[in-house]
Parts: structure tokens; sequence; C-alpha cells
């Protein structure tokens, strides 16, 4: 029997996914559980309108990533710090510093989460930094690290 999963059953499937169950298993767990419907034509139609929907905010959010890493990429960043003799910081340049240089030089709010550091920034110099703004979609920007 097909039927439509309202929620995740362990060992079935997830929520919204159209399964193959046996017939007393909808009828005897699934259905007075209320953890599935039947797959009826509206069902079916209801599944698949919603899983357009899901793939079509996906693709949205995939553009709106592709073109924020085309805004970035390439760019170049300032970052003050302090150093003591010899050019050597107090301290390093975290993804958060980055972030923040980010989001006053190009106006967008970058997660530090989704900054790559290479190797601790522990010196004045510059060095490239990766964004990962999206799965498969990056960004590398020179960040200068200047008194």
């Amino acid at each position: 029997m097909k039927v439509v999963l309202k929620t995740d059953v362990k060992g079935t499937g997830k929520k919204d996914e159209l399964v193959e169950v046996s017939d007393g298993y909808a009828r005897n767990f699934l259905f007075p559980r209320k953890l599935a419907v039947a797959a009826d034509a509206a069902a079916v139609n209801d599944v698949r309108n919603k899983e357009a929907a899901r793939q079509h905010h996906k693709e949205e959010e995939e553009a709106a990533a592709r073109a924020l890493a085309a805004k970035i990429d390439g760019g170049r960043l300032t970052v003050h710090a302090k150093a003591g003799s010899g050019g050597r910081l107090f301290g390093a340049v975290t993804a958060k510093d980055i972030a923040a240089a980010a989001a006053s030089a190009y106006g967008v709010e970058v997660d530090k989460r989704k900054i790559v550091l290479t190797a601790d920034i522990k010196s004045y110099g510059s060095y490239p930094v990766e964004f990962k703004v999206y799965p498969g979609v990056s960004a590398t920007v020179t960040v200068s690290v200047e008194e």
C-alpha cells in the first residue's frame, strides 16, 4: 500500500515522502497514530507541490549565494590590528574580525563559521581567505592586515 508520511518514521521514511508499506503496517500502526495518510490523488499532488516549492526555494537561495559570491570574489578587505616589535600581532586576526570587515566594506553579513582561514594570521601582510557562501559556492578575498 502506498502512503504519504506526515512525520519522520524510523525505518520507513521522512516527512512528506511517498512510500510503499504493507497493508497491515499502514492500517494497524501508521493510520491510528496519524503518522501517514493513504496515497490518494490529492495527497500525491500535495507532495509534488511541496517538493516543487522546496526546489524553487533552494534554487532562489543558490542564486542569491552566487550573486553574493560574485560581488565579493577577488575583493580586498583591510583589517587593522595592533602589533608589538617585529610586526607580530597581539593575538591573531580571527574569522569574526574578517566578518566584521566584510560587513563594513561590502554591506553584507557573512557568518564567521563560513570563513575558512588556511593559517593563523599573526603578523602584518596580505592573506587569501575563502568564504563558503553556500554548498558548492565560494569566493576568495584577500585580507590585508595593517597597523
